[in-house]
């Protein structure tokens, strides 16, 4: 049953919300000590919340548009009197004193969280590996990577364990894990949705998403955590979308553009698999069999995405995780000096990937090298700006791969750093430049595992995507061929 069904008849009494997280935390214990999805299981507050929604329907109340729907939330996100240890051992055991206003928000649409997510330590990869509290397995083979950066959040409904989720994207660490595990995972525009109580990684490319099965149920998870939040400076001032309207106006006449440099074209990026651009074709035939006009648009400085990112990325990495120190919360190891306490504290709770960015964010700023590098990746980043938006004068939509490969093996590419990084060559554009984008499952690779096709828009294009996403959908579950 979608997570819309299931709140549907939890609204009308037909299931109670405490029966429905039962049969979820049931499922948990019973498979997620071989998925690890989680951190922490909520089950005791899960069944409270719960029942508190059977109380407002017994009452005659409406508890919500989610009613009773199981939630789960990366743990990055903060929640009060709840750990919250964004995957670190410098944060293990902190329990926040305040409420993320997505959490607040989906509780006040009905849903009911049942934990929190595994995720990479602090955000920083992209298959769930780099955690301290051991790797996410991907439900559909448990050989393979869930994607990352919000690997238990995608698992987590991959495996039934939650309804709904939500997780965060930096450099495509939701568009990613939904490719790998078979969902629908995206990333609104840059301030559409709050980042308060976000656990920062990348301040200026952070952003909070939904990863769902279907993209009705993504269209509704946004519209309940988007909106205008006066306690987040870089929030929009305009209220949530409205998405589910406009899920069946179709494509026809819609203009959408193959991006030539992410989806296999001469002078692209290098990594892309056969098969993986293989669907991003049928993808594109399907959209103009439903009405969509498809050309082949070119973007030349999208292929410097990645450099661009992570120079960036890192470097504001640098900065945000300076407040780690031992002093205030969290880990602290004690030494006979304040800064000999704060290197040992930082050494014994940051990992490897934690560490490796942050030096290089540190380099990156440093005197002598500050123009050479990052200064440069924001030229890049502003150029970036400049083509996409001459590209979007021409076409609604882009349409991409979402990841150049289907899931990978666990442990494949964790020795060397630059093969894990090629993984978010096709998501990191869209964070850069602040752009919405939605990942669909459309098909499978040569390995029978799921692939994902990539929707790009302007900033704000939020209703046209979803309307191309449900075209997209309906092609991928009409024609059996995919393959």
């Amino acid at each position: 049953m979608s997570a819309l069904d299931l709140a549907s008849a939890v609204r009308s009494g037909e299931r109670s919300a405490v029966d429905v997280i039962d049969e979820h935390l049931a499922r948990i214990e019973a498979r997620d000590s071989e998925i690890n999805a989680f951190n922490l299981v909520t089950a005791d507050a899960a069944r409270e919340a719960a029942a508190a929604v059977d109380a407002a329907v017994a009452a005659g109340k409406d508890p919500g548009p989610l009613a009773g729907v199981p939630i789960a939330i990366k743990d990055n996100m903060c929640t009060t009197g709840v750990a919250t240890t964004c995957s670190s051992k410098i944060l293990e055991g902190w329990e926040p004193p305040y409420d993320a206003t997505v959490v607040q928000r989906v509780a006040a649409a009905g849903a009911v969280m049942v934990g929190k997510t595994n995720l990479d330590e602090f955000a920083m990869g992209s298959s769930t590996e780099n955690s301290a509290f051991g790797p996410t397995k991907n439900p559909l083979d448990t050989s393979r990577v869930p994607g990352g950066s919000s690997g238990g959040s995608a698992a987590a409904v991959a495996a039934d364990f939650a309804s709904l989720s939500l997780g965060s994207d930096t450099g495509g660490s939701i568009r990613q894990p939904a490719a790998f595990c078979g969902l629908v995972g995206m990333k609104p525009t840059y301030g559409a949705v709050s980042r308060y109580g976000l656990i920062a990684f990348g301040s200026s490319l952070d952003q909070i998403g939904p990863f769902s099965k279907t993209v009705a149920e993504s269209a509704a998870l946004l519209e309940a955590i988007g909106g205008h939040d006066p306690l987040d400076s870089t929030s929009i001032d305009q209220p949530a979308f409205d998405l589910t309207s406009v899920l069946d106006r179709g494509v026809e006449g819609m203009r959408i553009g193959i991006l030539r440099e992410l989806s296999g074209g001469e002078g692209g990026v290098e990594g892309v698999s056969a098969d993986v651009i293989a669907r991003t074709n049928e993808a594109a035939a399907a959209l103009e069999k439903a009405g969509a006009i498809v050309v082949e648009v070119s973007v030349p400085s999208a292929t410097l995405g990645l450099s661009a990112y992570y120079l960036v990325a890192p470097a504001e990495a640098s900065s945000n995780l300076s407040r780690f120190d031992g002093v205030r919360y969290g880990l602290r190891v004690d030494a006979s000096t304040t800064g000999e306490m704060m290197t040992a504290t930082r050494t014994a709770g940051f990992g490897p990937e934690v560490k490796r960015r942050i030096m290089l964010g540190t380099y990156a700023l440093s005197a002598g090298y500050y123009d050479a590098f990052y200064g440069k990746a924001l030229k890049v980043r502003t150029m970036m700006l400049q083509e996409f938006a001459s590209v979007y004068a021409e076409v609604d939509l882009l349409l991409t791969p979402t990841a150049p490969t289907t899931a990978f093996q666990l442990g494949d590419r964790t020795a060397n750093p630059m093969t894990m990084y090629v993984n978010d060559v096709c998501t990191i554009p869209s964070n850069l430049i602040g752009h919405p984008a939605i990942s669909v499952p459309f098909g499978v690779g040569d390995d029978g595992l799921p692939v994902g096709v990539q929707l790009l828009g302007p900033a704000l294009s939020e209703p046209t995507i979803y309307q191309a996403a449900t075209a997209l959908e309906a092609a991928a579950s009409g024609e059996g061929s995919l393959s």
